[in-house]
């Protein structure tokens, strides 16, 4: 994949992250790309589904396997606008997903905060693809809320 692809990806994860806004939920929005095809989208709906599990990941993450037709996401990215949580990276980790691509960090609640890596030991990371918009959404979303 190319820095133009990563951002393409992004810009639909973004997407997804407006649609969540759109329902009330807070922005975060993923896609999961194999092959270079997106194969599952997702975006939080914790507040639709009133399951604090019902993240942006684990949306596509289950869209994907379903998709794939097996439980391993290898070869697969997935394009994440907010720094995964320890709860999404360990799902991701028992997905043995290739890659983890994501914009914003989260200093509250992202994987960092816990640990270095809790992805699968072939996983690879690449952070701030469109950090600042992926964020701007974020901080637009709880100011109104406040």
């Amino acid at each position: 994949m190319t820095a133009n692809d990563d951002e393409k990806f992004m810009r639909l994860a973004l997407a997804e992250a407006q649609e969540a806004a759109l329902r009330d939920e807070v922005p975060i929005g993923a896609v999961i790309v194999c092959q270079g095809r997106v194969i599952a989208r997702g975006h939080n709906l914790t507040e639709t589904l009133t399951d604090v599990t019902a993240h942006a990941e684990m949306q596509a993450i289950t869209s994907a396997a379903s998709f794939l037709g097996g439980k391993y996401l290898t070869d697969c990215t997935l394009y994440v606008t907010v720094e995964p949580c320890l709860m999404c990276a360990g799902a991701l980790a028992w997905s043995q997903i290739s890659r983890v691509v994501y914009g914003a960090p989260d200093d509250k609640r992202g994987f960092h905060t816990y640990c270095n890596s809790p992805f699968h030991k072939k996983t690879t990371i690449t952070a701030g693809i469109l950090a600042d918009e992926c964020a701007k959404l974020m901080t637009d979303f709880f100011k109104k809320k406040r």
